[in-house]
């Protein structure tokens, strides 16, 4: 059953709470990067690690952020492309594109930028 005008205002809703959370997530890491030197950030005295340990933590923490950051980015783009979607053809929101069937609103309300009907075909 495709989706009523009630569901579709309702989705677009959650789609731009969404890209806001996306874009406050995005723009804390890059202040949170961008104040002064790595020394600064964690508050250590010396920029000698203690023991290599410490090394490696900072750099997976970076990595980790970098992986986090790279993700939302991927999920802002997803997110600004259904909210595209649903502007041009809001007819059409909702719709597998694999299937052409109806993507259930359930599905629809947790992933508001879902573009397939399952997991296995999302992208």
């Amino acid at each position: 059953m495709p989706l009523t005008a009630a569901q579709r205002q309702y989705l677009e809703r959650r789609l731009q709470e969404e890209r806001a959370r996306a874009l406050r997530t995005l723009n804390r890491s890059i202040a949170d990067n961008s104040d002064g030197t790595e020394q600064d950030r964690t508050g250590d005295l010396t920029t000698v690690p203690l023991h290599l340990a410490d090394l490696g933590t900072d750099t997976m923490e970076a990595e980790l952020e970098a992986t986090n950051a790279t993700r939302v980015s991927r999920e802002l783009a997803e997110i600004d492309a259904a909210l595209e979607r649903l502007y041009r053809h809001p007819d059409q929101f909702g719709v597998c594109e694999d299937t052409g069937r109806d993507i259930p609103f359930e599905r629809l309300d947790i992933i508001p930028w879902a573009r397939t009907c399952d997991q296995s075909g999302a992208r």
